[in-house]
This record gives structure tokens, sequence and C-alpha cells, in this order.
């Protein structure tokens, strides 16, 4: 089963180019500060911008890196379906545990466009398949009710929900049972969701500091709820500090400030204007990531 803190994790360039270097040695850090799994190619790793080829290279080398100590979770969804059973297939063949799937966006299907998109990804490939439900960024919400019905299907296992919405989490466990796993797609609610009977997170704030976020999901499952809430209140103002801009514009600027990438971004995505820059580094000096 898929659980613990996972990490969303970025894609780092240099001069335009995927910086492989870079990416080798954030996965590194990630296995040794704790992270339970990676998920290479999500909205955090600016997978809308890379091409097939990069898109490719990202997973292969986030699973040869990786050599089987954690999951790996490669990000395959589009709003296309033969093209999400395109990418998903070809993770497969690069040997990832599990594929994260994005509802489609921009087309804005219904409920049944949905339950037979998901179905037909399900249905052509052989990996385990966590959706992914942000409305936030295709606003269209998949409802606990489709996502009940697709939780029939075999390879169908799980959901990263990040609608922010307790009372939908709360349906979604109650309507899919205990085996399924629902995982928090917004860090703010990653203690919250944990509390209703969900068994992880797939964080953008674990990419800079990979070891509260374990250290979080590892205190919660030994049953110390104190320490798991103090780190809770200790990441409130990191986890707000990541989405001072459109993510995952903050989280790229703070690595970049920490010495791990360099602060380079795909256009549309640019760097941050110097007030939000400003802010975010007040922040992180508070935390101690940076001097």
């Amino acid at each position: 089963m898929f659980k613990g803190s996972m990490v969303a994790i970025v894609t780092p360039f240099k001069k335009g180019k995927l910086d492989e270097k870079a990416l080798e040695k954030l996965i590194e850090w990630h296995i040794k500060e704790g992270t339970h799994a990676i998920v290479p190619c999500g909205t955090t790793g600016e997978a809308s911008t890379l091409d097939y080829e990069e898109h490719y290279k990202v997973i292969e080398i986030t699973v040869k890196v990786v050599n089987k100590r954690i999951p790996v979770i490669a990000g395959t969804g589009s709003n296309s379906t033969e093209e999400a059973i395109m990418i998903t297939k070809k993770a497969e063949q690069l040997g990832a545990d599990a594929v994260l799937s994005v509802t489609p966006y921009y087309n804005k299907p219904t409920q049944e466009g949905l339950y037979r998109h998901f179905k037909e990804i399900a249905d052509k490939t052989g990996l385990p398949v966590i959706l992914y439900n942000v409305p936030g960024r295709t606003s269209l919400n998949m409802l606990p009710q489709t996502v009940a019905k697709l939780a029939e299907h075999k390879r169908i296992v799980g959901i990263k929900e990040a609608s922010g919405d307790m009372k939908q989490v709360s349906d979604l466990i109650r309507l899919c049972g205990n085996e399924f796993i629902v995982l928090s797609g917004d860090d703010f609610t990653n203690l919250p969701l944990l509390a209703l009977g969900g068994k992880g997170f797939i964080s953008v704030t674990a990419n800079i500091c990979p070891k509260d976020l374990s250290d979080l999901f590892n205190y919660w499952e030994k049953g110390d709820i104190n320490k798991a809430r103090e780190i809770h209140y200790k990441l409130e103002p990191l986890n707000k500090a990541m989405f001072i801009e459109t993510n995952p514009i903050p989280v790229k600027t703070a690595l970049a400030m920490m010495g791990k990438i360099k602060e380079e971004f795909r256009l549309p995505l640019c760097q941050m204007n110097k007030e939000n820059k400003e802010k975010l580094e007040q922040v992180l000096r508070s935390y101690g990531l940076v001097k």
C-alpha cells in the first residue's frame, strides 16, 4: 500500500534543459530524510511544459535513482484519454510502481465522462492508478460517488484529494472503504485528512523540509498525536508561503535559495516579484532553512 509523506518533486532546469544531476541529488536527499514515496511529473514538476521525451526522462531517472528503495508514483494524467493511456504505458515500461492521473482539464467532462476516462485508463494499462482531484487547477470537481464507482476497479487504488473540502474527504472515505487510499493534496489538510482516515499526503512543502513531513506522518502512525500536531503548526507558515504565487514558483525559488537547484522555470511560469520573494526568504529564514 502507498502511504506516508510523498513528495510532489520539482523538475530542476539548467539553461532551459532538464538538470539531471540536480534531480538525482534531490531524490537521494529525500530518501535520506525519510520521504516515503517520490511523485515525479506532477503539477509541481511542471509536467504541462515537459515534452514527451523530457517527461519520460524524469520518470526514468527517478526510477533508476530510487532503485526500489521507496515507491515511484509517476504523473501520467492528461485531458486526452488516449494520451493518458500512452504516457501510463510508458511509465510502466520505465519501472514506475504506480501512476497519478489528474482529472481532465479545460474540456470539463461530466461525472460520467470522468468515470469512462479513468476506467479506460485502468482497463488498458497495468499499473495501480491513483486519481488526482484538484478543482482549483482543472475547474472540475470529481464527486465522491464517482470515485466510489471507480474504486470498484481492481487497478484504481486511491485518490489525491486536493479540493480542500474535509466534508468531501469524509464522504470519500465513507463511500470507498478503508482499503482505498485517500491522500491529501493540500499541505494545510495533511493532518486533518489523517484524522479522518487518510493514508498520507502528496506534498509540495516536502520539497524543502522532507524530514518534518515524514516525521509528521510517522508520529501520527505511532499514535503520538501531540508530536504530529506540533509539526503541523510548525509547518503552517511554510505551507502558506508555498502559495504566495502559483505553485511551483515559490517552492522552486525556495530550493534555489537553499542551494539545491537553479532558480529556473518554464514559461508561462516566471520568477517571483520582488516583494513576494522577500516574504518567502523571511519565512525560510525564520524556519531555519536559509541563513
